[in-house]
C-alpha cells in the first residue's frame, strides 16, 4: 500500500515540471513535438502527454502540417500570461527585484 500512495503522490508533482518549459516555449514559438523534446532533453512521450492535457484544456491549439503537428498556446492574452508567470518565477528565484 505504501508504493501506491508515493506513486501517487509523485504523479502530481511531475505534471508541472512537464508542462512549464513546454509552455514557455510554446509563449515563444509555434513547434512540432520532436522539436520541443529536442529543446527541453525529453522523449517525445513526456513531451507529448503534457500536450495533450494543454489541449484538452484548451491552452494550446494544434495544425497538421503533412505528417506533423504544430502547436501553439490559444491566444496572445496566454502568451502574455505564461511569459508574466515565468518571469515571475525567476525573479523570485534570481532575486531580481519585482517591477512594474
Amino acid at each position: 500500500m505504501p508504493v501506491r500512495r508515493r506513486a501517487h503522490a509523485d504523479g502530481p508533482r511531475r505534471a508541472p515540471r512537464a508542462r512549464a518549459p513546454v509552455l514557455w516555449l510554446l509563449a515563444l514559438e509555434e513547434s512540432d513535438v520532436g522539436s520541443l523534446a529536442d529543446r527541453v532533453a525529453a522523449s517525445r512521450t513526456a513531451v507529448s502527454q503534457p500536450l495533450a492535457k494543454l489541449r484538452l484544456a484548451g491552452l494550446v491549439e494544434a495544425r497538421r502540417e503533412g505528417r506533423h503537428m504544430y502547436y501553439r498556446l490559444t491566444d496572445g492574452h496566454l502568451r502574455r500570461l505564461v511569459t508574466e508567470a515565468l518571469s515571475h518565477a525567476d525573479h523570485r528565484v534570481t532575486g531580481e527585484a519585482p517591477h512594474d
